[in-house]
């Protein structure tokens, strides 16, 4: 059996919003990892976690071109169906995002594939390109089952500046937001 043919042990995960700061499920290592090809952006209306249909928040998506700095997760592969099951109750709960599996680079050197959830451009939740002002509010204000909007904004920037991630938009908009206290 050549190295190919043997099965892995593990798989990787990536996170580049509340994924970096709550995964909800166990892994056995957590690494600051790359990926080419897409970039964070504050481009998914959010209907349930972070807002309502009435009235919704705004989230992060992995949308087309540049990269994005985050992190990566490697889990038991025994524990595969329970956290992809679980990532998917999560993540695709309006079919937003679109999961798929993209090579990524570790800070050890390593490019190994990942699963990860990508924005669907056609999916009316789509916010591509809004201002800052549009973004604020937006934001302001909107909550869903998971919180209010501007604890994800803030608890995902404040994530972002721990790991010396910088991202000069998502910087103006938590400039603007203010946490209670």
């Amino acid at each position: 059996m050549t190295q190919d043919q043997v099965p892995a042990d593990h798989f990787w995960v990536f996170g580049y919003g509340s994924l970096m700061w709550k995964p909800g499920f166990d892994y056995l290592e957590r690494q600051r990892a790359t990926m080419h090809g897409v970039h964070r952006s504050p481009c998914i209306f959010s209907w349930v976690h972070r807002g309502t249909v009435a009235s919704p928040g705004i989230v992060m998506g992995l949308d087309e071109g540049g990269f994005c700095e985050g992190v990566a997760f490697k889990v038991n592969m025994n524990q595969q169906r329970e956290v992809v099951d679980y990532l998917r109750a999560r993540e695709l709960v309006t079919n937003v995002y679109i999961e798929v599996t993209r090579e990524g680079h570790l800070d050890n050197g390593e490019t190994v594939p990942m699963l990860c959830y990508v924005a669907d451009t056609t999916h009316q939740q789509y916010a591509d390109n809004l201002s800052i002002d549009a973004l604020v509010a937006q934001i302001s204000g909107a909550e869903g089952q998971s919180g209010k909007n501007e604890d994800y904004i803030l608890d995902t920037v404040e994530k972002m500046r721990e790991m010396e991630i910088h991202d000069e938009r998502m910087e103006a908009v938590a400039a603007r937001l203010s946490r209670p206290g």
